[in-house]
């Protein structure tokens, strides 16, 4: 008789599914034109009924099968009953197919840390900038990010009245990642992509000193991490904190799965346990291929600036 698959790998294959269950209410939070805007801690802070429905879903969704997984989501909120229509007991046939990595293959429930940020580009989201947006699972394991999925909610929504909406990209460890197609940028080109509505000087200065060729300013962690493996960016640069965990952690488990490398601007790597500081203060450098040469490019002043944790 088959074993049964490893706890990582039904955990990803439910995520799959809860994430694109919160893809789904983004989209139809925004049809309804009821967006429900509250400020956190500011105009470039926001938060809407989007966030609080799909982060509500996630988290009721993947307790309910996982119940000793620890969840850190971003949003603040009461503990309520969660409404049935909001629970996702599905998962993916196809991710539960494929084989667990060894080292992952013993697992238990109560050694993971799931990190979500149920919408990623809340800004972007209430602006119309429907392609910046995504909804970010990231599994960690001893502070490790080892899985994540990303779902982008209006992926072909420029293409007009009856497009499919919508992808799901996952990834995991040692098995690889799914549901894109892994691209390049050109040889010998630099593009970065960096913040739209978070710069500072301390950024403008790290991304010039980087002398790319090209420079895309566009919203949400999850968003740029895309850019990267679809060969549109050579670099994500963020010099400066504001970037959180649950940001970086799913983007970081697919970029890493697929050979790339995201760290804070020193070159240090991030920790995902369940009591880490959830800020992550020294930035952000995430590139596909030749890391050291950005990290090797930021400038003194920048690093001292933003000291590592």
């Amino acid at each position: 008789m088959a074993s049964s698959p490893a706890v990582l790998m039904r955990l990803v294959a439910s995520a799959y599914a809860v994430a694109e269950k919160a893809g789904t209410i983004v989209r139809k939070v925004l049809q309804s034109g009821e967006l429900g805007i509250v400020e956190k801690t500011g105009a470039d802070d926001l938060q809407t009924l989007a966030d609080r429905l799909a982060q509500k879903s996630i988290c009721a969704s993947l307790l309910k099968s996982f119940p000793k997984v620890t969840i850190i989501g971003e949003e603040e909120l009461p503990d309520e009953s969660v409404e049935e229509d909001l629970i996702e007991n599905g998962h993916s046939s196809l991710i539960l197919q494929k084989s667990c990595p060894n080292q992952y293959a013993s697992l238990k429930e109560e050694e993971l840390v799931v990190w979500v940020d149920p919408l990623d580009g809340t800004k972007e989201y209430t602006e119309g900038l429907l392609d910046h947006v995504t909804v970010l699972i990231g599994i960690a394991y001893r502070g490790t990010a080892i899985a994540g999925v990303i779902n982008q909610p209006f992926y072909n929504y420029q293409i007009g009245a009856g497009a499919s909406l919508g992808r799901t990209l996952w990834g995991v460890l040692g098995l690889g990642a799914f549901g894109f197609q892994l691209q390049e940028v050109p040889d010998g080109k630099r593009i970065i992509t960096t913040t739209r509505s978070h710069s500072n000087k301390l950024v403008t200065d790290t991304v010039q000193a980087m002398e790319p060729h090209d420079v895309i300013r566009v919203g949400g962690a999850g968003n740029k991490i895309i850019q990267l493996v679809e060969g549109k960016a050579s670099a994500y640069v963020f010099a400066s904190p504001g970037c959180k965990k649950w940001d970086t952690c799913a983007p970081e488990a697919i970029l890493h799965a697929v050979g790339g490398k995201l760290t804070d601007i020193h070159g240090n790597a991030f920790r995902y346990d369940a009591n880490v500081k959830h800020m992550n203060s020294a930035g952000v450098l995430a590139t596909l291929r030749d890391h050291q040469y950005y990290i090797s490019r930021v400038p003194q002043a920048v690093l001292q600036a933003l000291p590592s944790d």
